[in-house]
């Protein structure tokens, strides 16, 4: 009898778990506002070009090594197709946000019953993004070649930062931009890591083939999409991918203990 009352105290009139827009609005805003500073505390602002290029070799000799130093080939294909890379830096600078959100939202309305849980997981495998870039600054292939403040201005370098040189919907090189975001924050992906969330969430939920084809490849694309920009090596979505892994095992703990202490207080 008293496990059915706290059953009934955590679920509505029509069984689904009571979820408060408000503390979720707030709970997110806060946990992306003290991401976003701790990012950018720990970023290029204060780390010397030299580290951050040292961990780019770095990467590269790994890839190097299992034979896959594929990017800048990848970029090389398609660089003379304009519209196309002008594509591919959209969906880098705004799909990442616009599909997460999309998928947070859709759990928060149509699936409550899973939404804290992989609200949870997100948040988990955000923040152990900061390990990384904290610990680990990796300069993008995109600044091998750039002779600005972050760049290494190597003659050599194969890549084209696509976003400065063909356009999109902002650049890192632009103003304020340039000096308040992270420029070495590379590994892990997030961007990666964020989509193949996406994936793993909604995948249950989508059942139309069209739809569930398209989940799929989102990761795929995106990827692609990182590599083809120059702002990613191919190694950093395995990364990404570790975190989200982690995060996965961890979010899921942290939130099971968040329920039995909910269900502990009532």
């Amino acid at each position: 009898m008293q496990e059915e009352k706290i059953e009934q105290t955590k679920k509505g009139s029509s069984g689904e778990p009571k979820l408060n827009w408000f503390r979720e609005l707030l709970l997110i805003g806060i946990f992306y506002a003290v991401y976003s500073w701790v990012r950018n505390q720990f970023g290029s602002a204060t780390v010397e070009p030299e580290i951050a290029l040292r961990n780019a070799g770095h990467m590269i000799d790994v890839e190097r090594f299992v034979g896959l130093y594929i990017e800048a080939n990848i970029q090389s294909w398609f660089i003379e197709w304009d519209p196309f890379i002008r594509f591919w830096n959209i969906f880098y600078g705004t799909l990442h946000f616009i599909v997460t959100l999309g998928a947070l939202l859709y759990l928060y309305f149509r699936q409550p019953k899973v939404y804290p849980r992989w609200r949870t997981i997100g948040l988990t495998t955000t923040g152990l993004a900061l390990i990384g870039f904290a610990t680990y600054p990796l300069m993008p292939p995109r600044l091998l070649g750039n002779c600005g403040t972050y760049g290494a201005c190597l003659e050599s370098s194969p890549f084209i930062d696509t976003v400065a040189e063909l356009g999109g919907l902002w650049s890192f090189d632009s103003g304020m931009m340039e000096n308040l975001s992270n420029q070495y924050a590379a590994m892990p992906s997030l961007h990666f890591a964020w989509a193949f969330w996406c994936y793993l969430a909604l995948k249950p939920f989508i059942q139309r083939r069209i739809s569930r084809t398209m989940l799929a490849l989102y990761p795929l694309c995106t990827l692609f999409a990182i590599v083809v920009t120059a702002n990613h090596y191919w190694i950093d979505a395995v990364g990404g991918g570790l975190i989200l892994w982690v995060g996965y095992w961890t979010g899921s703990h942290l939130q099971k203990w968040a329920d039995h202490q909910g269900s502990f207080r009532h």
